[in-house]
């Protein structure tokens, strides 16, 4: 097939024509996950069964005929693979790994055993292998684009620890594995460049592996400067299984403080009285090659590179194979949309046309979302995939960084995502209205146009939408009606610590809503550092001054506290919103703390400085805990709201507030409604206060000579009021609600809220007062207990497979509808 040559179209007639012959494996198939690695041609298997069944290859560490043949041979190879990537024998020693992984964790091991340890900085689109690096490291820092730049431009990011490191070590990709991306491999260069005398020695380790499937990597190239290269010899050639580390030899000392040694890398070892070893000294890779090497796949080594001149002459030739795939797959796909006019895939790669000057490699990530804006679950597409025999990749593809840029996914969405639950490779890869992961496709020197073809077809057969659905207006039956609007949200709130003040969701913001409310509420506690109970403002009224505010963009929840007098800022805290397990004291969990009552195990932070201003502001001792969506056992709650008998029988009530004489709720667990999860309210997901209530109420407690309170006074979620010029529902109506819709929403009530003395602390000074307490519980006590506001739990589904369902939210200013049965 090396002699066709010319355009890609002819290139790709004379892999057509070889493919049957090479890979009869992949009949009716089509195979598009060459970054996870290369077909293995057939020619290439039987030249090296035919080697292995007529040689005999031994152990290169001893000194028989079969043993010193190996010891040659590898040597040649290793020479014959330094010329396949350009790199001059007397610039570069090569040294046999495991995988591309092994080739990081030897540097890793060198820079570590460094006296004064290292700094490290990588690159956000980095392999996981790569950003593990960091957990050795003194300080690391993840850079993208533009920290790269800053740092070229002279900024550099590696001063921010005190102590004077050994060395720096600085790591990025040639090419995104997961979108293709390409980076400058002048990056070294140009910054090593920039390094003063002061500063510790910088190093650049390149991650090559998907860059070098299908490109040509030019070590000898003047703009080629780092020290360690990092490759997977399987993803070019097939076979064998093998990584690669290429060492610039002007950076091999740093291997010379490496502890370990292994059987071949030693001239000599001594035990006993005296424990001492001698290193062989001539080769780098005499030293790194610990025990016997995998000799037998490095033979395979030279058959694959034979095989791989005989087939393809060059790697230009399948640059511009797979790039002009790349490009026909990306402008196929943007073309498919539904019969609405939606598109239906979102993109994450670039076309090769269109991604600047150094191109884009040819692999193409995705989502597919469907005709109500919803996201087609990536297990789902994968089910379909494997029936259809299109070999694909969805997930995370070890692209921690990449995945979180594309995909918009915060560090706090990501915890979240693991605390309830997802793991790579699980069924539940939407959550939280956000895909988890993409769908991607690689081409590779063996891939076809028909092979792009037949995927496209694939894709708009079984994904694109010619019907326009209409969304069903109810998730549930209901023998109840459902009135029209006249009422909308007034105000939303949330609470992010327990009994502390709230945070109003700006106007225009869509709020999430979880299955245990709203999102971000009730999260966090303060807990008694002696009995361990959680902080009320029943008992610490101050509470209500430190007030909290989520800040997304800095990745905080920044409490601070006002004082009573003056209401100014005296101190503030930030708490991350990540979940990070490094921010808590590791043996919380076995701690038991008390909320109302309930025994539960949080996450304590181990901050003092955290921790501290609480203890501060309230002139208790405490501590922050957190107790995260996801959880079981003693790490969950649920909700303990219920019905309550003068909301069964609102048509025999005679006054307004007045006590009915019906029988008693349902007491048997096959009576009462289901109970959903809650964090750390008391009793249900959320609470709504009705307006025309608490006019009504303040209205009676003017009539008695008292002071009207504000609707923060019942620390409701959200607060409804009736629409300007509209009919007003009457006070208390809200007891004979069945549930209701918000924008396009659903909630069930769970029942009346009952109350307690809290309601007489003043949210703006942390005052104590009697109202409203006293004329509640002379207006709305029923069976000796007093209510006021309604419980009620969020129903997912309002918009089957739409974004709205998969991603519910509320937002301040949408109508609600009122339904005034039981729903079945």
């Amino acid at each position: 097939m090396a002699s066709r040559s010319g355009t890609a179209p002819a290139y790709n007639a004379a892999v057509d024509e070889f493919r049957e012959l090479e890979y009869p494996m992949l009949k009716d198939s089509v195979y598009l996950d060459h970054a996870g690695s290369t077909l293995c041609s057939k020619s290439l298997m039987d030249a090296f069964a035919a080697e292995m069944t007529s040689v005999l290859y031994g152990n290169p560490h001893s000194a028989s005929w079969p043993s010193q043949l190996s010891t040659t041979r590898i040597d040649d190879i290793r020479l014959r693979l330094l010329s396949f990537f350009k790199a001059d024998p007397a610039d570069y020693d090569l040294v046999f790994v495991a995988n591309a992984t092994a080739g990081v964790k030897l540097v890793v091991e060198a820079m570590k055993s460094l006296p004064q340890g290292y700094v490290y900085a990588y690159h956000e689109l980095c392999h996981t292998s790569l950003v593990g690096a960091r957990e050795d490291a003194n300080y690391s820092i993840c850079l993208d684009d533009g920290g790269v730049q800053s740092w070229l431009d002279g900024e550099d990011p590696l001063n921010a620890t005190s102590q004077i490191p050994s060395a720096a070590l600085f790591s990025f990709s040639a090419q995104s594995h997961m979108d293709g991306r390409r980076y400058p491999l002048s990056w070294a260069k140009h910054l090593k460049g920039k390094a003063v005398k002061t500063s510790p020695r910088l190093y650049t380790l390149l991650d090559a592996a998907s860059f070098s499937a299908t490109s040509q990597l030019d070590l000898a190239s003047p703009d080629f400067a780092a020290d360690f290269t990092v490759l997977s010899l399987y993803k070019i050639f097939g076979f064998p299984d093998l990584g690669a580390l290429i060492v610039r030899r002007s950076a091999e000392s740093v291997f010379d403080h490496r502890r370990y040694f292994g059987g071949g890398t030693v001239d000599m070892v001594v035990c006993g009285k005296e424990q001492w070893h001698a290193r062989k000294t001539q080769f780098l890779h005499e030293r790194l090659e610990d025990g016997t090497l995998p000799f037998h796949n490095i033979m395979a080594v030279d058959a694959a590179l034979k095989a791989h001149l005989r087939l393809f002459g060059s790697m230009d030739r399948i640059c511009a194979h797979t790039t002009y795939l790349a490009h026909e797959l990306c402008n196929g796909l943007r073309s498919l949309r539904h019969r609405n006019g939606r598109p239906l895939c979102v993109m994450y790669s670039d076309a090769p046309g269109d991604a600047g000057p150094l191109g884009s490699g040819p692999v193409v990530s995705f989502n597919i979302a469907n005709s109500a804006d919803g996201w087609v679950s990536l297990a789902e597409f994968e089910k379909l995939a494997i029936l259809k025999k299109m070999h694909v990749r969805t997930g995370g593809l070890c692209s921690p960084g990449g995945i979180a840029s594309a995909l918009g996914l915060e560090p706090w969405d990501m915890r979240r995502n693991l605390s309830a639950g997802f793991r790579c490779g699980s069924d539940s890869d939407i959550v939280a209205g956000k895909p988890t992961g993409v769908i991607r496709v690689s081409l590779g020197a063996m891939s076809t146009e028909s092979d792009v073809r037949r995927f496209v077809d694939f894709v708009r057969e079984f994904f694109v939408e010619d019907a326009i659905v209409e969304p069903r207006p109810k998730t549930r039956e209901s023998t109840g009606v459902e009135r029209l609007s006249n009422l909308r949200v007034k105000t939303i709130t949330v609470f992010p610590i327990k009994s502390c003040g709230g945070f109003g969701v700006p106007q225009g913001t869509r709020w999430e809503v979880r299955p245990e409310g709203l999102s971000w509420d009730r999260e966090w506690c303060l807990v008694h550092r002696g009995s361990g109970q959680a902080l009320s403002q029943k008992r610490y009224p101050k509470m209500a001054l430190l007030r909290p505010v989520l800040d997304f963009e800095r990745g905080a929840l920044r409490v601070e506290y006002q004082a009573q007098s003056q209401g100014s800022v005296l101190d503030y805290v930030e708490i991350p919103l990540s979940a990070n397990p490094g921010f808590f004291n590791g043996t919380t969990r076995q701690t038991s703390s008390r909320v109302c009552g309930e025994g539960i195990s949080a996450q304590t932070y181990i901050s003092s400085e955290i921790n501290d201003f609480f203890t501060d502001a309230l002139g208790v001792p405490c501590v922050l805990a957190r107790f995260p969506p996801g959880g079981r056992g003693l790490n969950s709650r649920t909700s303990k709201a219920r019905m309550q008998k003068h909301q069964k029988a609102e048509k025999f009530r005679r006054l307004p507030g007045s006590s009915p004489d019906i029988p008693s709720p349902p007491d048997s667990g096959s009576e009462q409604q289901q109970h959903g999860k809650i964090l750390l309210s008391n009793e249900s997901p959320i609470l709504l206060v009705h307006g025309s209530s608490v006019d009504a109420l303040n209205e009676e407690i003017e009539s008695r000579g008292g002071d009207a309170v504000p609707e923060s006074t019942f620390r409701a979620n959200i607060i409804i009021e009736s629409l300007a010029e509209e009919p007003r529902q009457p006070a208390y109506s809200e007891d004979s609600w069945s549930g209701i819709r918000i924008g396009n929403q659903d909630f069930t009530f769970l029942g009346a809220c009952r109350r307690c003395h809290m309601v007489c602390v003043d949210q703006a000074t942390a005052e104590r007062r009697q109202e409203p307490y006293t004329t509640l519980a002379k207006t709305r006590r029923f069976d000796g207990k007093v209510y006021f506001g309604s419980h009620m739990r969020h129903e997912p589904g309002a918009r089957q497979g739409g974004a709205s369902s998969q991603s519910p939210t509320l937002q301040v200013g949408e109508s609600v509808s009122v339904y005034d049965g039981e729903f079945m």
